[in-house]
């Protein structure tokens, strides 16, 4: 047996997932130590750093101009609405918000009076929200608010098809101080982005994986684990495991049915 095999067989005690999550994105977490017993703790890899409206002037973005903003985060919906105050721009109620999610345009409700406004949103993916981006862009002038990485596929997308639109930085994402992390071992880390995996090595460049199993939500944090040289274990979304907790499950119960075989 590979001694990667071996790994797999290795019981799972504890987790560490590298964001911070609400109650009701626990829950399914907490189903999980319910069920197998397991440590689950919440550390955010990342921290956001406002950009300020003295900085957002010298894009020279002129809200006024545009008909239609493009939201993929709820920080995005959090610092454009930050920026537009701090600039005592009033938002037109006629504007069109389309959202990378259903959870994103229901966030928008902590800034506008949603049944009022015209909103558009995807299932969890630029995909799922692209009939509604073309069906609308002759018509529009778009506004994508970003963090300093940019918009990534949406703005790719964006260019592609002729839109008129432009990027904005709104918000900056930065590496957090994990440092005191040292000497804490955890035999399942949880990745959803790859500036949360870059900031496991800004805060310790010379981490090894040895027996810890890595588990990555989204294709290109996946791929970040793989580029890194690291042994991607755990793998979501897929059409079996569409989250991440289920994902988790499944290895776990895959550790557990090994062992019991190895043991026979």
């Amino acid at each position: 047996m590979s001694a990667e095999s071996k790994d797999k067989l290795n019981k799972v005690e504890s987790i560490l997932v590298t964001q911070l999550t609400t109650k009701n994105n626990r829950a399914p977490y907490d189903k999980l130590v319910e069920r197998f017993g397991l440590k689950i703790d919440y550390r955010p890899f990342t921290e956001v750093i406002p950009v300020t409206a003295k900085d957002f002037r010298k894009q020279k973005i002129v809200l006024e101009n545009y008909t239609a903003i493009i939201l993929t985060s709820k920080s995005a919906v959090d610092h454009f609405f930050r920026l537009c105050d701090e600039m005592r721009y009033k938002v037109p109620s006629d504007l069109k918000y389309f959202c990378k999610s259903e959870a994103v345009a229901l966030y928008l409700q902590k800034h506008i009076v949603y049944r009022k406004r015209k909103v558009f949103f995807g299932k969890r993916t630029l995909d799922d929200l692209k009939p509604s981006l073309l069906k609308h862009k002759k018509k529009e002038k778009f506004l994508l608010p970003c963090s300093n990485f940019g918009g990534r596929n949406f703005a790719s997308f964006l260019e592609e098809n002729d839109f008129d639109f432009n990027e904005s930085v709104m918000y900056l994402a930065a590496s957090s101080d994990i440092s005191d992390l040292e000497d804490v071992f955890y035999d399942i880390l949880v990745f959803f982005s790859p500036l949360s995996l870059q900031s496991l090595y800004d805060n310790f460049p010379e981490f090894k994986q040895n027996k810890t199993r890595i588990a990555a939500f989204g294709k290109t944090t996946a791929q970040a684990v793989l580029d890194r040289g690291l042994r991607l274990d755990i793998k979501a979304p897929t059409p079996e495991t569409p989250s991440m907790t289920m994902a988790i499950e499944k290895y776990i119960r895959q550790t557990l049915e090994g062992a019991s075989t190895s043991g026979k």
